[in-house]
């Protein structure tokens, strides 16, 4: 079962969801803070490096399955044209209605 992008609790991570889920890089830059940091599976990364080679360049998706800590924990079947689809976690802090930090992740085996 998955959670239509519209009814995500948190309104920073619905619009970064939606920009992520509509290739839309001027929509995604812009729901992020300006020096917004990430990490994927523990490690910093670029930002603007990842998110070319992981979501624009490759069709990124995010399929959102659930939602926890008030919209900033999500858990979500994440597909792109390099890896296919996997089960990921997300985290986010927010500042100022903006998405200032992004962790992701392979979700845990069930």
């Amino acid at each position: 079962m998955t959670i239509p992008v519209d009814r995500l609790t948190q309104p920073a991570v619905r619009a970064f969801v939606t920009a992520l889920n509509a290739n839309d890089r001027a929509a995604f830059d812009a729901a992020l803070t300006p020096g917004a940091t990430m990490s994927d599976d523990g490690s910093e990364r670029n930002l603007r490096e990842w998110t070319e080679r992981e979501v624009f360049s490759s069709n990124g998706r995010m399929e959102v399955e659930s939602e926890e800590e008030d919209g900033l924990a999500l858990a979500a079947t994440y597909s792109n044209d390099t890896w296919g689809a996997m089960r990921t976690v997300w985290r986010f802090t927010v500042a100022d209605g903006k998405v200032a930090r992004f962790e992701t992740g392979q979700a845990p085996a069930e």
